[in-house]
């Protein structure tokens, strides 16, 4: 992990903000976008009874389905729409509080969502949805120590 990546992540969401200002308002938090919403729920839905051996819950605003093999979801988990996939481990408030980040990002754009977060990248130390969702509530970086 770089040692800069606080700076090289505020490039990130400044980069997607400009991107931002070239989308057509019409296509975000729209009646276009909450049909991408649903089409993406529709999807995770689909994957999800397909391939969960877990439980099933409603949690912080997300259909949570668990016991996904590791091959249907990247890294610990995805959100699509308003699903959360991922694996056995059962996701703590922290990672949840993350997934309803990427389930407002989903509301927000949509059909585009899935093309956007390809287009941010990979490493989520540069990709503005990630960085949007909190990295430390991600799992990406370490949690600073609390003071108090």
């Amino acid at each position: 992990m770089s040692a800069d990546w606080q700076s090289a992540a505020e490039a990130a969401l400044a980069r997607g903000r400009r991107f931002d200002r070239r989308i057509p308002s019409f296509l975000l938090r729209s009646p276009i976008s909450r049909l991408g919403y649903a089409w993406g729920t529709a999807i995770g839905w689909t994957w999800g009874s397909l391939w969960s051996k877990g439980p099933v819950e409603r949690r912080n605003g997300l259909w949570v389905f668990r016991g996904m093999p590791a091959w249907t979801y990247g890294r610990g988990g995805v959100c699509v729409g308003g699903c959360f996939l991922t694996g056995d481990r059962d996701p703590d408030d922290r990672v949840l509080r993350h997934e309803a980040v990427h389930k407002a990002q989903w509301l927000r754009y949509g059909f585009l969502m899935p093309l956007l977060y390809l287009a941010a990248g990979r490493d989520p130390l540069r990709n503005r949805f990630e960085i949007e969702a909190g990295l430390e509530d991600g799992n990406y970086v370490r949690r600073r120590p609390a003071h108090g």
